[in-house]
């Protein structure tokens, strides 16, 4: 078995403009005083890693990491969870995801998906340059507008997102097998790929290919009145990177699973720091330790009612009283006998 990598955090929701969060090195210098051991970079924030240019350049590449690992500091993951997103976007979010894309491809969405995709490429390249192997993102969704079924929807609709989806991906995915390294769709409410059917439609078209992976986060499976428990179970082999991120689902007579376009604080179903919610992390732990999950627990610090940095100082407390440190022998050993095939027959009653 293999002991699980972390803590980690995703830094998207910490950085800004300022102090300790505007600069690579201060935020590592700033997670490494918190107890972490790993940091999951947003390959969009520039103030944090130009992703062309440790793309293009190795030297760029080592100049990263050795910044991180002058405090302690790896680097888990690059992400493209915004770039992913424009991959495939509805003409009805045209607007909203405009903002996602630099102004050069705003209001072109063949020239905001081409650049996606190229953004999708360079980081295949910098994670491979960084040492990396696994890499989380979005599926996109074209689907997403037509999850529930009125109207009635036209035979054959799913069907042709899907297709068109693992079309727009395979290339990709193929990069990415040059590049030796996984994708890992986060499995999330909003995409095409939003649970275990879904991303078993898309496996389909694209020939289960073996770049095509999962990023595990339970919150979003838990909204969704969901066994994110028995999900490890079945999709295990998948998984290969993971969000520890918290959330809890209170459905009353008044709202449930939809939300009832109410702001978080309102919602039935509502993220939580990590610790304060519904989500049995205790089991979680162990079913990866189980099945020899190879990655990093990585905190995404979302909450609607307590702070963010008191949240990343908790969950880097948290995260590493969940870790097993797994065990190299098994706890009966020192009741092991040795027995030939003669002695096992003779114990099974079948010389007589």
């Amino acid at each position: 078995m293999k002991t699980l990598k972390g803590p980690a955090i995703f830094v998207a929701q910490f950085a800004d403009d300022s102090a300790p969060f505007n600069s690579w090195s201060s935020i590592c210098d700033w997670a490494s005083g918190l107890g972490y051991k790993g940091i999951q970079i947003p390959s969009w924030d520039t103030r944090l890693i130009d992703l062309e240019n440790v793309a293009l350049n190795q030297d760029a590449a080592d100049e990263l990491k050795g910044v991180a690992l002058e405090y302690g500091i790896e680097i888990t993951e690059l992400s493209t969870h915004l770039q992913g997103q424009l991959v495939a976007v509805h003409p009805a979010y045209d607007a909203q995801f405009d903002a996602f894309a630099p102004a050069t491809v705003q209001g072109n969405s063949r020239a905001r998906t081409a650049w996606a995709v190229n953004q999708l490429k360079l980081a295949g390249t910098a994670s491979r340059r960084l040492g990396l192997n696994a890499h989380p993102t979005f599926s996109g969704a074209l689907a997403w507008p037509y999850f529930y079924p009125w109207p009635q929807r036209p035979s054959g609709l799913v069907e042709e997102a899907f297709k068109e989806l693992g079309k727009r991906w395979m290339p990709i995915l193929n990069h990415f097998e040059d590049c030796g390294v996984d994708i890992a769709f986060e499995i999330h409410p909003g995409e095409d790929l939003h649970d275990g059917a879904t991303f078993e439609k898309f496996l389909d078209e694209v020939g289960n290919h073996g770049r095509a992976n999962m990023l595990y986060d339970p919150s979003h499976l838990i909204l969704q009145g969901m066994d994110y428990l028995g999900f490890i179970d079945l999709y295990h082999e998948r998984i290969k990177a993971f969000h520890v991120k918290d959330a809890e689902f209170n459905p009353n007579a008044r709202t449930g699973a939809y939300g009832g376009y109410l702001p978080w604080l309102e919602r039935a179903g509502r993220f939580r720091s990590v610790g304060d919610g519904q989500i049995d992390f205790t089991s979680i732990f162990s079913k990866l330790a189980q099945y020899n999950y190879e990655g990093w627990a990585v905190l995404e610090w979302e909450c609607c009612l307590k702070d963010s940095l008191v949240g990343a100082k908790e969950g880097a407390e948290r995260i590493a009283n969940w870790i097993i440190p797994t065990t190299s022998r098994s706890f009966d050993d020192f009741a092991a006998t040795d027995v030939d095939s003669s002695s096992n027959r003779k114990a099974l009653g079948l010389d007589e």
